[in-house]
């Protein structure tokens, strides 16, 4: 087929999306990625034109082609020249935020083609961003969830723009007064800190292998005093949970002398939540990584503050799983994993704490010490550790309460982790 025959038959399809079948909508939408995966450039530009030219289409429409377009690229984007590139992202850009209240349907859509396209011109999509974000004013919540999109696909490619990106944001977070505009800085502010970790993990494939932590440490630290001072005390639990998912990777990324300060705060801050909140998945999760950034330098705060953190996590373990509830589920797995990171550090301190309550007449909180046991000595990684955590004891191990722990067999120091049971 001829560029005009393709043109041709994209616009009919495309003067078909206002059809009020919803079935027939879907159809022309499939048409339009079938149509774009055999000639992507032709049917991704008369769409663009579609769009510009025919601005009066409501937005549920609109959507609908914006999530046509971002199929396609999310397979073809590579063959796309750098102009069809650019007036793409320069559409979707317009589209995401012409009007300033949320449209969530349309929003997300355009903001799908621009990280589609951000997979393969991802300079060109930061720069568009980036354009997006004023002095003293405060960005478009797409904007901001499109940065955070962008930092989970392409990582390696939105790294080196995060000092120009908070540089941008921090001086207006502090003008953020509604809750939807909070948690999107918060789940922005996560995914640039995951995206920063896993460049750093990565630095033998990474484009500029002389990026270090110090780039964003100063910047992380004004973020996290905002959000752990003043909107973790909201009274809105979507919020909360949204600044605590943020301070988990945010904590690895702190300067260590800061985060030996916060800690004393910032541990008991997050403990306390247990109690206002009964899904504690995303509050185990965070505890998690949070623990982890405190043994990677070092901290001596742990010690004072374990007595608090085993009470907490122990009383976790011992809640009765719901199959039905994968939250549940996944939130013991958090627990258990924060319990690892402890008994790595502190496993004499986790073992003296442990013992006494294998000898209480409640089944349950044997059967959850003794699943912190089995799962402490499997996952361990040092000898020393375990040879600590499987010291004989006055305390006869009473497996049988346990029907998830395997019969004791005797231990073998020189195995892996993961077979010792």
């Amino acid at each position: 087929m001829t560029e005009s025959s393709i043109k041709k038959l994209a616009s009919t399809l495309l003067d078909a999306i206002t059809d009020k079948d919803p079935v027939v909508q879907e159809q022309v939408c499939s048409a339009l990625c079938s149509l774009g995966e055999v000639r992507p450039v032709e049917t991704l530009r008369t769409c663009e034109e579609y769009l510009r030219q025919h601005d009066k289409l409501a937005h549920p429409y609109r959507a609908a082609v914006l999530r046509a377009m971002e199929r396609v690229l999310s397979s073809r984007a590579s063959e796309l020249d750098k102009d069809t590139a650019s007036t793409i992202i320069l559409l979707a850009s317009s589209e995401m935020t012409k009007t300033k209240d949320l449209v969530w349907d349309w929003q997300q859509a355009a903001s799908g083609v621009l990280v589609a396209v951000g997979r393969q011109f991802i300079s060109k999509v930061m720069e568009e961003l980036l354009r997006k974000l004023h002095p003293g004013t405060l960005p478009h919540c797409a904007v901001l969830h499109t940065l955070a999109s962008l930092s989970v696909a392409n990582a390696f490619g939105v790294v080196p723009f995060l000092p120009s990106v908070l540089s941008s944001l921090l001086p207006v977070l502090g003008m953020a007064k509604h809750d939807t505009v909070r948690v999107a800085f918060c789940s922005a502010l996560q995914r640039f800190s995951e995206g920063a970790l896993e460049y750093l993990a990565n630095l033998d494939r990474a484009p500029d292998p002389t990026v270090r932590k110090d780039a964003f440490a100063t910047d992380i630290f004004s973020a996290y005093d905002v959000l752990f001072h003043q909107w973790l005390q909201s009274r809105e639990a979507k919020l909360r949970l949204a600044v605590v998912e943020a301070l988990g990777p945010m904590s690895h990324l702190l300067p260590s002398e800061r985060l030996e300060e916060q800690l004393p705060k910032l541990l008991p801050g997050i403990l306390a939540l247990y109690k206002k909140h009964s899904e504690t998945f995303y509050l185990s999760k965070s505890l998690g990584q949070i623990l982890e950034a405190a043994v990677s330098v070092g901290s001596r705060t742990l010690e004072t503050q374990l007595d608090a953190l085993l009470a907490a996590l122990h009383s976790q373990i011992c809640v009765p799983v719901e199959s039905s509830s994968p939250l549940v589920m996944s939130n013991q797995k958090e627990v258990l994993r924060c319990f690892t990171v402890l008994a790595c550090s502190l496993p004499d301190r986790l073992l003296a704490f442990l013992l006494p309550r294998l000898d209480t007449s409640n089944e349950r909180t044997r059967v959850g010490t003794l699943q912190v046991v089995r799962h402490v000595i499997n996952s361990a990684g040092s000898t020393n550790t375990r040879i600590t955590l499987m010291s004989p004891s006055p305390v006869t191990l009473k497996h049988e309460d346990c029907p998830a722990c395997a019969p004791p067999q005797p231990a073998d120091l020189t195995a892996t982790p993961a077979s010792v049971v």
